[in-house]
């Protein structure tokens, strides 16, 4: 069957016939630069471009090597201990037979029948199908299937990847539909694509999945804690598990693995952010809309040389901003709205060179807000309504003028829109500090942008729409 697959699983497809399956090649590695370009992410659908072909491997010698009992991951301890420079380089030598040419292989035959009673199984189960996707899952041709993608190795198919995106698939009765069977069944698999449907448990074994790069199972039924086990396929990079049912903390092992996305929105996490946040090697992060307490730990300015979004907003998250913050030098959009964040605006934010769109609304934010942040070069946004600022300078009020700045219900007097005085008197009568304050103003950059904005730059084009604001939309 004809299945359109997104550019970045169409290369990834390319590549793989040419250079990897564990029964017909030569060897595998997987090839990654420490520093990752940001990518363009098509939001459920993975949409990620897949890694540089490797090098072509040399023949083996006569006697092949025996294969190793499972990939070396070369992943060090969570979030705490650094990941390695590139992701885990499993190797596989070839079988010690190939079929001849023109001949399919016995064994891949074998598994692809033996997929498709697993699949019809799963159909069985399926009690509401408005598209009818299990009408076509009939037969021993898994590659027949709609939702199924297969590709061509050599002399033979297999399924590497599954799409069944916004079908709502759900049991009899309104009651989910198990995934523990049927997500292991095929070792081979690279994408499991399932958001909007009524999915729930996920196996414990899925760290078989050894070629499993991008796994959405965003807006289903998964409950429970944290499904630890995911975090142990060694080729994931993309994870997305927003609008489930999930709970408790997140462990620090989410944070230690080579992921690109994770995105956990729209769960009932809970917990402290662990220590071991900065080991943590994502592009694009959400936190939103949780129950997440404490505060941001320091260790984020280790991320300096890969995040690009994150968003805590809609937390119970508390204390002051670290002024690590201001390390993240590829940042685009920082949202800490609708916690309970208090102290001034680090000073080090004036270094966020790359920053479009910063959001610090509803918090207890207070003092002036530094005119340095006011002058960053590609902000488009900053809202900093419902908190106690008491001053903005010249380049924020430039920036209030052609609405790029809301700083409505603070405690700047000269400006309309403001809190009462009994209000910001009640709130500045109690005594408010940080730890580290000294440590506001510390500047961990050159500010070459001293120069006044112009109100060209003031009123230029907006940005391209963000990946993790997407994010918190459902799909459908």
């Amino acid at each position: 069957m004809t299945t359109n697959l997104s550019f970045s699983t169409a290369i990834l497809l390319v590549i793989v016939s040419q250079s990897f399956f564990h029964n017909s090649l030569t060897c595998y590695a997987f090839s990654h630069d420490k520093t990752r370009e940001a990518l363009e992410i098509i939001i459920g659908g993975g949409g990620y471009a897949s890694p540089a072909q490797p090098p072509e491997c040399p023949p083996p010698p006569p006697p092949p090597c025996l294969p190793p009992a499972s990939p070396a991951v070369q992943i060090k301890p969570p979030p705490p201990p650094l990941p390695p420079s590139q992701p885990p380089k499993p190797k596989y030598t070839p079988p010690s037979t190939r079929p001849s040419p023109g001949i399919e292989d016995p064994s891949g035959i074998k598994s692809m029948k033996y997929f498709a009673t697993v699949i019809r199984g799963v159909g069985k189960k399926i009690g509401y199908d408005p598209q009818h996707i299990t009408d076509s899952w009939t037969g021993d041709n898994p590659c027949t299937f709609k939702g199924v993608v297969c590709h061509q190795f050599m002399n033979r198919s297999a399924v590497v990847g599954v799409d069944f995106n916004g079908n709502h698939f759900n049991g009899y009765g309104g009651q989910p539909v198990d995934l523990n069977i049927f997500l292991t069944q095929d070792q081979d698999l690279m994408f499991f694509h399932a958001n909007s449907n009524n999915f729930t448990n996920l196996p414990n074994n899925i760290s078989k999945l050894h070629y499993l790069f991008e796994l959405d199972l965003s807006n289903n039924q998964l409950n429970g804690s944290f499904p630890k086990d995911v975090l142990k396929s060694p080729s994931l990079t993309f994870l997305d598990l927003r609008y489930n049912k999930l709970q408790g903390a997140v462990p620090p092992e989410a944070f230690t693995i080579y992921l690109d996305v994770l995105f956990l929105n729209n769960n009932n996490f809970s917990g402290n952010l662990p220590d071991n946040f900065g080991k943590l090697r994502a592009l694009y992060l959400t936190f939103a809309n949780n129950f997440f307490t404490g505060g941001i730990p320091s260790s984020i300015g280790n991320c300096s040389e890969t995040l690009v979004e994150v968003l805590f907003l809609n937390n119970s998250l508390s204390g002051c901003l670290p002024y690590e913050i201001g390390k993240l030098k590829h940042m685009t959009v920082f949202d800490t709205s609708i916690n309970k964040f208090t102290g001034p605006i680090p000073h080090s934010f004036g270094c966020l060179k790359n920053l479009q769109l910063l959001n610090m609304s509803h918090n207890y934010f207070y003092g002036p807000v530094p005119e340095m942040v006011c002058k960053l070069g590609n902000l488009e946004r900053l809202t900093l309504n419902n908190n106690y600022f008491t001053q903005v300078g010249p380049e924020c009020r430039k920036l209030i003028m052609s609405n790029k700045l809301n700083v409505k219900m603070n405690c700047i007097l000269d400006l309309h829109d403001q809190r009462t005085p009994s209000e910001c008197a009640t709130f500045f009568s109690q005594h408010r500090t940080c730890p580290n304050e000294r440590s506001l103003q510390h500047i961990p950059c050159t500010i070459e942008n001293a120069e006044t904005t112009s109100m060209e730059d003031v009123l230029r084009p907006a940005m391209a729409p963000s990946p993790t604001y997407a994010a918190l939309g459902i799909h459908h």
